[in-house]
């Protein structure tokens, strides 16, 4: 049975901002190492099936950046979405033109930019997830096994071991991210996953799905399918966008599905989902506790995350800040506030500043 590894790269990551820009996102951005989490994401999949099979869903504007980054991957290989529309359109779209080219296909479903510390693993987990697709013909998930009480997910809730198919569980429920006391009852529980946003299905069963729950989306998706290939393609994709809704596939479909699963990884995984995170996995700090890369100083200071982007950073008496030094822009933030830095990338769209953007 074919594989193909699709990566949702269309993001912008308005929380790693003022380094992250619509032409140059955070999944561009070499975060963790020496490497984009697009090209880490991409080296990941390879161990799981041929570049041929691996599709990459963006946008316009980070087309040329991701082509770039990734130039061994096919030109056909890249889906652009006209808009933004969350990520039910666009995994529709991603599964129809999977479908098109082999409609018994298996097909993942990987974020850009997240973090895997062991790709061993990986690769036998999803490989469960991808057996359990064909085996039961449902909608598989992939929830990671929690380390600590985290406000900053969701969760997935399974059901009985007795009824697994191999390494998957029957889904009992998708819980939103919780309050401290909840996360905490959740990982006291047992049966709590992480939702890591990564999922396994055959195509036609997620486009199966669509048509049951959002009637509106597979009848565009339909449309749009029987275009592919043809000259008259980028109008009807075109037309048909403009009329969707926005939409997420967990909302839209798996919190009503009921064929589906869950495989339980126990891996190191980050979605890396704010700066404060990227301070959280860094390993070179000093002996107070600070992560520098630049020209910085640091005096009677401590637990900062700087990133001097070509000037000297001075910084004396301060502490838990994280400091992000541009060419056109300098944040500064509480590390406990990094979330928050995505509200002033939407000040700056309401102000128009595409220079910022």
């Amino acid at each position: 049975m074919p594989f193909y590894a699709v990566i949702m790269a269309g993001g912008v990551g308005k929380r790693f901002w003022p380094q992250s820009r619509k032409q140059h996102p955070k999944q561009l951005l070499k975060i963790a190492n020496d490497y984009s989490m697009l090209r880490l994401t991409v080296e990941r999949l390879k161990h799981l099936t041929d570049i041929s099979k691996i599709l990459i869903i963006t946008n316009t504007e980070q087309e040329n950046g991701i082509r770039a980054e990734i130039p061994e991957l096919p030109i056909d290989n890249i889906i652009i979405e006209p808009a933004g529309k969350n990520t039910a359109p666009a995994i529709g779209l991603a599964a129809i033109h999977v479908a098109h080219r082999n409609p018994d296909a298996v097909m993942g479903i990987f974020p850009a930019d997240h973090l895997v510390g062991d790709t061993e693993s990986f690769v036998n987990y999803v490989n469960d997830g991808i057996s359990a697709a064909n085996e039961t013909g449902g909608l598989i998930t992939f929830g990671v096994v929690p380390t600590k009480p985290a406000t900053g997910y969701g969760y997935i809730q399974f059901s009985d071991a007795n009824h697994r198919v191999g390494n998957s569980y029957p889904v009992r429920t998708f819980a939103e991210k919780p309050n401290l006391e909840t996360a905490r009852a959740f990982l006291k529980s047992g049966d709590f996953l992480w939702n890591s946003g990564m999922f396994c299905w055959k195509a036609e069963a997620i486009l199966s799905a669509t048509e049951l729950f959002i009637p509106e989306l597979f009848d565009s998706l339909k449309n749009i399918r029987e275009a592919i290939g043809n000259n008259v393609y980028e109008s009807v994709l075109t037309i048909e966008w403009a009329t969707l809704r926005s939409e997420s596939v967990d909302y839209g479909i798996m919190e009503k599905a009921e064929n589906v699963w869950v495989v339980k990884v126990d891996f190191p995984w980050n979605d890396v989902g704010s700066w404060d995170a990227v301070y959280d996995i860094s390993t070179q700090r000093d002996e107070d506790g600070n992560v520098i890369q630049g020209d910085a100083l640091l005096r009677d200071s401590s637990n900062n995350l700087v990133y001097a982007g070509g000037r000297t950073v001075a910084m004396v008496g301060i502490d838990g800040l994280i400091v992000i030094d541009t060419a056109d822009a300098l944040l500064i933030v509480r590390r406990d506030h990094s979330e928050e830095v995505k509200y002033i990338v939407d000040d700056l769209e309401k102000k128009n500043r595409k220079d910022l953007l």
